[in-house]
């Protein structure tokens, strides 16, 4: 069986219009396996790229670490929720509860603990768990809550 190869890659003529760049190049004969029939050249140039060519500008300063964010209230402070700005917040209208909802009451009369504060897109938020009170914890933001001095109930 016999297999057939174009010699297309050593008949082409291309040439630049300006000198190439200083390069270093690698010329390797490749012989068509079975050891007969014709050759052909592979060269392979390695060339720097512009961007590579200018070294970067030296570092004169070390860069600034990012500064720590300055939160309004502290983990593990002890909070409240304020019942009128709850009531008119968005976080209330999305859950879609009747005006007034009394299952919600443990959030204004219960204090909180605050487990964790992130700075989102749209304000300060508080990670507030209810100890005593079996629900998850909830992201509220700190502007509705009202930090409290004391625990007034029992830890489980």
């Amino acid at each position: 069986m016999a297999t057939a190869y174009s010699s297309s890659f050593s008949s082409f003529q291309y040439t630049k219009p300006y000198p190439p760049p200083p390069t270093s190049t690698t010329t390797k004969v490749v012989l068509p396996p079975g050891g007969s029939g014709g050759r052909f050249h592979l060269s392979i140039k390695a060339v720097k790229s512009p961007e590579s060519a200018d070294p970067p500008p030296p570092a004169t300063a070390a860069p600034k670490a990012p500064k720590k964010p300055v939160y309004s209230m502290k983990k593990g402070q002890i909070v409240r929720v304020e019942k009128e700005k709850y009531l008119n917040s968005i976080n209330y209208l999305s859950v879609g509860h009747p005006p007034y909802y009394k299952g919600l009451d443990y959030i204004y009369e219960d204090r909180g603990e605050v487990l964790d504060i992130r700075i989102f897109e749209t304000g300060e938020y508080a990670l507030i768990a209810w100890i005593g009170v079996p629900t998850a914890p909830a992201w509220l933001p700190t502007d509705m809550l009202i930090k409290s001095d004391k625990l007034d109930y029992e830890r489980i």
